[in-house]
């Protein structure tokens, strides 16, 4: 992900109905075209007072500290990720080399899901539950606030899931666990993989 200032949404690689029963058409409306657009149109705004800053791009600005900067650079990115790695429900399965290096690191899928969805429900407030890729080339997991990225820390994102409430809420309400569960249905295996080389 290279942008750089002036930043553009891209649209998403699917429908908005795609993602359907797990996630809702219009809980994707709002979350891609506004909220994800808020980010966009306030990252741009911010970059317009401090153009000294016009030609990093999105990783770049994560250390930023203007915190208006880091935070919708975040905010963009971690949309950006969140879309590209979701598919039609039950449409992808877990290869063979993934499944051998996440039962290296956490002993079984199952239990790997268990942690995860264990980070993902106990980010308080907002934030985001990541499967991350350390220096040494282990998986771990880890959550982050807001719209904080494991990559200020030296980690390389593989998989995102959105916390915050208008990821979900719609169709969830307050039942968090009920969203991070359905969720495992539209993860593109293939893609999480590839983010590995």
């Amino acid at each position: 992900m290279a942008k750089t200032y002036p930043y553009m949404l891209d649209s998403l690689p699917y429908a908005f109905d795609a993602l359907e029963p797990v996630i809702d058409q219009e809980t994707m409306m709002i979350h891609h075209d506004k909220h994800h657009q808020a980010y966009v149109d306030n990252l741009n705004k911010s970059m317009e007072a401090n153009p000294s800053l016009q030609a990093k791009t999105l990783d770049e600005l994560f250390s930023s500290d203007i915190p208006v900067v880091k935070n919708n650079a975040g905010g963009v990115w971690n949309h950006d990720f969140f879309w590209d790695e979701m598919v039609t429900p039950g449409s992808s399965q877990m290869g063979e080399n993934l499944k051998v290096e996440i039962e290296k690191n956490f002993v079984s899928v199952d239990e790997f899901k268990a942690k995860f969805e264990t980070s993902a429900l106990t980010r308080f407030g907002s934030g985001w539950a990541w499967l991350v890729m350390n220096k040494d080339g282990g998986l771990e997991i880890m959550s982050t606030a807001n719209q904080d990225n494991p990559m200020v820390d030296g980690f390389k994102p593989l998989l995102a899931i959105d916390v915050w409430e208008h990821a979900y809420y719609l169709k969830y309400k307050n039942k968090r666990a009920d969203y991070v569960k359905a969720w495992w249905e539209v993860v593109n295996w293939d893609v999480v993989e590839s983010r590995m080389k």
